[in-house]
């Protein structure tokens, strides 16, 4: 799912940051984009497609051992946000929704797998309890300490495009271990204006004056707070 949408960053300049969880992934495009002339059908039929395409082409990759059963397929849909603060109340939600899935399945999966419950069982154990209670849980019967798990899991994966200086390395180091992704030489890319593609009558000074250095970076950290957004301002007010 991350490698599919790094491959479809670096296909679409425009997108400034990717979440995913679960089986879903939201991509967040530059608010002046006009990438096939903000055609709603066109943008999310064609990422839709390229998504789906990208995950078939990783897949063997990740699960070598695994032959596909059948052909996977997403969906997709536009969401049209009014100001920054819409954008980024979306995404908190999806980063809380993460923590509260992964929590309530964590519990779940512990009790069926160590506890010996069956599934339905399980469900009932867990109706009605809190963050909390889920927490104690797995500490006190199963020693799961819930923070401990991968943040991966309890935050989701967040792709950005980060602006870097001129001077800075993009060499990085080979990819060993698929479960650890990150970009390769090819997901960095030097975007030539801060629209993302610049458009036919954009001249040469400007192109000049806008130049700057992207990398596509993954990590799985918090979005919810300010810190992420203050160190990258730029992610949203182009």
């Amino acid at each position: 799912m991350d490698h599919a949408a790094q491959d479809v960053m670096t296909e679409y300049k425009d997108i400034v940051l990717a979440f995913g969880e679960s089986d879903e992934f939201s991509f967040v495009f530059q608010k002046s984009t006009s990438l096939y002339n903000r055609r709603h059908t066109k943008i999310v039929t064609t990422v839709t497609s390229l998504f789906t395409s990208c995950y078939v082409f990783h897949w063997q990759s990740y699960f070598p051992d695994s032959p596909l059963r059948y052909p996977p397929s997403f969906d997709g849909r536009i969401v049209l946000y009014p100001t920054e603060r819409e954008v980024r109340d979306y995404l908190s939600w999806r980063q809380a929704d993460t923590h509260i899935n992964n929590l309530y399945n964590t519990a779940f999966w512990a009790l069926v797998q160590q506890g010996g419950e069956t599934t339905t069982q399980a469900h009932a154990t867990l109706r009605g309890t809190n963050s909390s209670t889920k927490h104690e849980l797995l500490f006190s019967r199963f020693q799961i300490n819930y923070n401990e798990i991968s943040a991966r899991f309890r935050k989701g994966s967040v792709i950005v495009r980060e602006e870097i200086s001129p001077e800075t390395n993009l060499a990085r180091e080979p990819v060993h271990d698929p479960a650890e992704l990150e970009p390769s030489n090819s997901d960095e890319a030097t975007i030539e204006h801060s629209q993302g593609i610049p458009s036919r009558n954009t001249t040469k000074k400007d192109k000049q004056k806008d130049k700057f250095r992207t990398r596509i970076d993954l990590f799985h950290g918090d979005i919810i707070g300010d810190e992420f957004w203050q160190t990258r301002p730029r992610i949203l007010s182009v």
